[in-house]
């Protein structure tokens, strides 16, 4: 059985990192227009390498939790018939194991140079603008996805959704396009995990309401035991 599963910035919040929004609107204190997108780079790039440098600092103070220890022991019993799309740009999946892992927005640990076009894994601050280790050009910017830019790898996400037999949302909002559309790609089974309703609950054949910490491990149990 072949498995796509979506994961978003609540199954990262039980861990301790910030969800995408809070109830204001506002995106780890800040205003997103402000520092996740390609005119507020041009504008104000240190407040937003500031923002960027913070979030990598934090990231490197959390651990993995049991929701991303389910899906990389799903991983290793299932193999290339998992693939774990994510929204989320930290690195707790491959930190927990897995290793089948997209990361549609991008990678907190990762810097763009925008001169070359080359990517690097990336731990340090980018805001005292760091030479590009490929052309040396002080040009690196977050490698993430910015409000305005196209989603890494669409195509191949797509054609895995059609394909498999199995769609999986977990800690999702619902909201963000065109991660929200994933459940109507999907031709088959589809299944969400949430703590809430999300914005597309109701078109899941199946939803389970919970921590992600305890669905997710129950889930995978599950799967497991009938397999």
């Amino acid at each position: 059985m072949k498995i796509v599963v979506l994961t978003g910035a609540g199954i990262s919040a039980e861990s301790g990192l910030a969800t995408f929004r809070d109830a204001d609107g506002l995106w780890e204190g800040h205003d997103p227009m402000r520092v996740a997108t390609p005119e507020a780079f041009a504008a104000e790039p240190d407040l937003v390498h500031r923002f960027y440098d913070q979030r990598r600092a934090r990231l490197a103070r959390v651990e993995p939790n049991a929701a991303h220890r389910a899906l990389a022991r799903l991983e290793a019993s299932v193999g290339d018939d998992l693939l774990v799309v994510t929204q989320n740009v930290d690195d707790l999946h491959e930190r927990a194991g897995s290793e089948r892992v997209h990361h549609m927005h991008g990678r907190l640990r990762s810097a763009w140079c925008v001169a070359c076009g080359e990517r690097h894994d990336w731990e340090e601050t980018l805001g005292d603008r760091p030479p590009c280790p490929a052309c040396g050009s002080a040009s690196l910017r977050p490698d993430v996805v910015w409000f305005g830019e196209i989603p890494y790898g669409m195509d191949a996400v797509e054609e895995a959704l059609w394909e498999c037999d199995l769609f999986v949302a977990i800690g999702t909002s619902g909201q963000v396009y065109p991660a929200a559309a994933f459940v109507h790609w999907a031709r088959h089974d589809t299944l969400e995990l949430n703590l809430d309703a999300s914005s597309t609950s109701s078109d899941f054949a199946q939803a389970r309401r919970g921590p992600a910490t305890e669905l997710v491990p129950a889930w995978v149990d599950e799967l497991l035991g009938s397999a």
